[in-house]
């Protein structure tokens, strides 16, 4: 499949800003179940290219003088494969268990201990069983946007019993690790279709022993299924803080607003 891309972020500030910092993480990883065919970023102010301990394509960008807008826009084509059975594959060397820490995030309270104790058990982990604590998941904590804020953590959420594709996966990824199994958080995009979601999305990458396989099995929390062809990879981390699209930090500005723009085409 092609995926057609345009993902428009703009900052609007009350008053100007003297200084900000992004970190971007909004170029498609090329991996071996997909391809980037055409990628361009539009961004103000200076711009370093790296790659992070992750092996995600980033960018660093300042803006030192003054504003009152910032508009980041990223696009292209990329070309994706159907993992069978979920199964990916990377470029990176990194071990597994480098995603068995939690974070302030992934957290595991009371609640979360207590629902991976019912649906996972202990390491090692099954395709399957990671699909029926997905579900069990989407049962706890019903899709509500506005619900819960970029810093709620997996608890919190499942406390709350509402939240959105980042809880799912953050709640996903403190039940494995309360049982001993690598997790971790990806962002992309994923064709809407009639679902009604963002197509700006975060779902799950989890480590699985499978009896004619070992590895990586991604999977969308948030609709208790396997990664298809319909997902373009952008970062993987430990949770949204490592994997964000754009995070930053700035000096100055007043109130801020953002509106985000993501349309996704198909064919």
């Amino acid at each position: 499949m092609h995926l057609t891309i345009r993902h428009e972020t703009v900052y609007s500030y009350s008053s100007p800003l003297a200084y900000t910092i992004q970190q971007l993480h909004l170029t498609p990883r090329s991996d071996p179940q997909q391809r980037v065919l055409a990628w361009e970023l539009s961004l103000p102010g200076s711009v370093h290219a790296y790659t992070d301990a992750y092996a995600n394509p980033s960018h660093m960008m300042t803006l030192a003088t003054p504003h009152t807008q910032l508009q980041i826009i990223a696009g292209g084509v990329v070309e994706t494969s159907l993992p069978p059975q979920g199964r990916i594959s990377t470029n990176e060397s990194l071990s597994p268990l480098v995603f068995t820490v939690p974070t302030r995030l992934t957290e595991a309270g009371t609640e979360v201990q207590q629902l991976s104790a019912s649906c996972l058990g202990k390491a090692p982990a099954t395709t399957g069983r990671l699909l029926r604590l997905s579900e069990h998941i989407l049962h706890g904590v019903r899709y509500q946007t506005g619900a819960t804020e970029v810093g709620s953590t997996a608890t919190q959420a499942l406390q709350l019993g509402q939240g959105v594709c980042q809880d799912h996966a953050h709640v996903f990824i403190a039940c494995c690790h309360a049982a001993g199994i690598p997790a971790r958080y990806v962002s992309g995009y994923i064709d809407p279709e009639n679902t009604g979601h963002a197509a700006s999305h975060a779902w799950v990458d989890g480590w699985v022993e499978d009896g004619d396989y070992t590895g990586w099995v991604s999977i969308d929390v948030t609709h208790a299924r396997l990664m298809t062809d319909a997902y373009c990879r952008l970062a993987v981390g430990r949770d949204y803080e490592g994997a964000a699209p754009i995070r930053g930090v700035r000096r100055g500005g007043g109130t801020e607003s953002m509106r985000v723009q993501v349309e996704i085409v198909p064919q």
